[in-house]
């Protein structure tokens, strides 16, 4: 029963809570298919190889020209969906870019509507190497 209004007079039983069991734990070199002498480079850390995703890439090549091509679902007028935009990158995320033109407009579009990029120039990349 719960108690909507001060009664000074009343109190209210709780039942006791009793846990049923008890849990064990185990040093990890004790767990079954978990090799006791298990030790990781850097640290204990696996390595960090980024992940060549479009947002990584345009964000390696801030600040470099380019023509960023979108498109859209829907539009205002048929036919006008589509945006070319001459500009540099400013930041990428995962799920935009943030551009900047020459006349100084910034745009920050959803990656969703990004089509493709063209660049005059050679691009920054990652390693394509695996060291060990």
């Amino acid at each position: 029963m719960v108690q909507y209004y001060l009664n000074p007079g009343f109190q209210q039983q709780f039942p006791q809570f009793q846990p049923q069991f008890q849990p064990q734990f185990q040093q990890p070199s004790q767990m079954p298919g978990i090799p006791p002498q298990v030790t990781l480079p850097n640290n204990g850390r696996p390595p960090f190889v980024e992940q060549s995703y479009i947002e990584n890439i345009l964000r390696l090549n801030r600040g470099k020209p380019g023509i960023f091509h979108f498109s859209f679902e829907h539009a205002i007028e048929a036919g006008k969906n589509t945006l070319a935009i001459p500009g540099v990158v400013e930041a990428a995320g995962r799920d935009h870019v943030i551009l900047s033109t020459a006349s100084g407009k910034r745009y920050l579009m959803p990656m969703i509507y990004f089509d493709y990029a063209e660049f005059n120039e050679e691009l920054n990349y990652f390693n394509q190497q695996l060291t060990q």
